[in-house]
C-alpha cells in the first residue's frame, strides 16, 4: 500500500490497482493517526472505476453497473466519517469486476472456457449458484451479464491487484485500532434495493447483520436498533441480509473485533429513479454519524478505553 500524507494527524491512503484502469487504485482508506473513533466505515461495494475493457464485455453495461453497485454508499460514508472521524475504507474497483464481499475460491467455473477450469473445481457454492459469486454471472430480470466466457489470467490478476490488498488493508487497519482501544468495529456499509412491504406494517429501512450472533458483541447491536428506534427508523435483524464474507473473515468478538453488515435501503439517500442522489441523504448522514458515535462509545466500553483516557 503507498502512503500518501495530508494535514495535521489525518492520512490518505491509496492501495491495490485495477486490471485495466492504469493509475486508478483498488481502493482508498482514510484516518487519522491516531484514531478518534475505534470504529472503521468500509464500502466493499461503492466502487465505479470501469475499465473500458469490462464495459465492453458486459451485455448490458449501465443497467448491469446500476444493479450492482452500492449506488452512491460512498458519498454517506465519506461524509459519515468526516462527522465522526471514524477510519474509511472505500473500494474504487466495481463489483462486476470482482466482489470483495466473496471468497477468494466462490467461483462459478462455468463462467471460464474448459482449459481456464481447475481439474477438480468442487460444487459451487449457493451464492456462485444464483449468480453472484467472486465475478457475478448473472442479474434476475437480466439474465446472463457477459459476451464472453472469462480466462483464468483475468481472474488471478483481479483477486492480486483488487481482493487480496483489500482485505489486507482492512485487517490491517482493524489491528490497529484494536491496539489502541482495546477493541475495535468495521461497520461494513452496503445499501439494498426497497423490501416488500408487508400488510399492516412499513418494510425495513435498514437491515443490521450480525451472521446470527457470531460476529458482534450483543450490547452494539443493542445499541444499535435502541438508536434507529428511537428515530423512527425501523430496522431489522439478519434478514434477509446477515452479513458475508467480509464479516465470516475478519470478525473475531472474542478477540475484540467486532464486526457488523449495514444496509441501507436506498430510497432513504437516492432520487426516485434510484440511479442519483435524493433529498434525503443529508438526513441520512445525520442519522448515520449518530448511530456511529453511538456505536464507538460502546466499542471503547468493551475495549476497556474510554474516549478520555485512550485520547491521553
Amino acid at each position: 500500500m503507498a502512503t500518501g500524507t495530508g494535514e495535521n494527524d489525518s492520512q490518505r491512503q491509496a492501495g491495490g490497482w485495477i486490471p485495466g484502469a492504469p493509475g486508478i487504485p483498488a481502493f482508498t482508506f482514510e484516518g487519522s493517526e491516531p484514531s478518534v473513533v475505534p470504529v472503521l466505515i468500509a464500502a466493499p461495494h461503492a466502487g465505479r472505476a470501469y475499465p473500458r475493457s469490462l464495459l465492453d464485455d458486459l451485455r448490458h453495461p449501465d443497467s448491469v453497473a446500476l444493479r450492482l453497485e452500492d449506488r452512491y454508499v460512498d458519498r454517506i460514508a465519506q461524509a459519515v466519517a468526516r462527522e465522526t472521524g471514524a477510519g474509511l475504507l472505500l473500494a474504487q474497483a466495481p463489483r462486476a469486476m470482482i466482489d470483495l464481499n466473496r471468497a477468494p475460491d466462490d467461483i462459478d467455473w462455468d463462467m471460464f472456457g474448459r482449459g481456464a477450469r481447475p481439474e477438480s473445481p468442487g460444487l459451487p457454492s449457493r451464492r456462485a449458484r444464483s449468480g453472484l459469486g467472486l465475478i457475478p454471472r448473472r442479474l434476475p430480470g437480466v439474465g446472463e451479464l457477459w459476451r464472453r466466457r472469462h480466462e483464468r489470467a483475468d481472474l488471478a490478476a483481479r483477486i492480486e491487484g483488487i481482493h487480496q490488498p483489500y482485505h489486507e488493508a482492512l485487517a490491517r487497519e482493524l489491528a490497529s485500532l484494536r491496539e489502541r482501544w482495546g477493541a475495535a468495529l468495521l461497520l461494513d456499509l452496503h445499501s439494498m434495493p426497497p423490501l416488500p412491504t408487508r400488510i399492516g406494517s412499513e418494510p425495513p429501512r435498514f437491515v443490521i447483520g450480525d451472521r446470527f450472533g457470531a460476529t458482534c458483541h450483543g450490547s452494539l447491536i443493542a445499541g444499535a436498533f435502541s438508536w434507529f428506534a428511537a428515530h423512527g427508523c425501523v430496522a431489522a435483524h439478519n434478514r434477509p441480509y446477515a452479513g458475508g464474507y467480509v464479516l465470516e473473515r475478519h470478525a473475531a468478538p472474542a478477540e475484540g473485533i467486532h464486526a457488523v453488515q449495514l444496509e441501507v435501503d436506498r430510497t432513504c439517500y437516492l432520487d426516485s429513479r434510484l440511479s442519483e442522489p435524493g433529498p434525503g441523504m443529508a438526513a441520512t448522514v445525520e442519522l448515520l454519524s449518530g448511530l456511529v458515535r453511538r456505536l464507538a462509545a460502546g466499542v471503547s466500553e468493551l475495549g476497556g478505553k474510554g474516549f478520555v483516557q485512550a485520547a491521553e
